[in-house]
């Protein structure tokens, strides 16, 4: 399970260093693709497979699913850790994301997001917080 919060930078050529401890989950490759809310979406293999999966027991024939698909898989890439703890992040990926220096990578459980700085902050708010846990009561999860 991944969880904390990372900050880093990326350089000039789009590496980024992944924290050793999202490494040793992920492995030394991993798929990076589009996320949510302006952020990436980092799998490891056997996450990615299962989600692979759902993404093609959805009905070609409904034209939101189809959209979906694409939205996942059109940006998705496999990427490779280097010797100092890097992956290469695709151009099409950090332009996405908007992705130029700072970067936060985030625990999120199953998977971990790759968010710029900018977009990351204030992304969530204790204000927020608040009525989030209103509706997660409807879906079950209380405290």
């Amino acid at each position: 399970m991944f969880m904390g919060e990372y900050n880093h930078t990326i350089d000039a050529k789009g590496r980024l260093i992944i924290p050793s401890r999202f490494r040793e989950a992920l492995g030394d490759e991993f798929v990076v693709t589009r996320g949510m809310d302006g952020c990436l979406f980092v799998y490891d293999g056997p996450e990615w497979q299962a989600f692979e999966e759902k993404l093609r027991g959805l009905p070609m024939i409904d034209k939101e699913a189809r959209q979906f698909t694409r939205f996942f898989l059109a940006g998705a890439a496999s990427v490779e850790v280097d010797k100092q703890g890097r992956i290469l992040l695709p151009g099409v990926l950090r332009e996405f994301a908007d992705i130029t220096k700072d970067v936060v990578l985030v625990g999120v459980g199953s998977r971990v997001e790759i968010w710029s700085k900018d977009r990351w902050e204030g992304t969530v708010t204790c204000q927020d917080m608040e009525e989030i846990s209103r509706h997660m009561i409807d879906l079950g999860i209380s405290f």
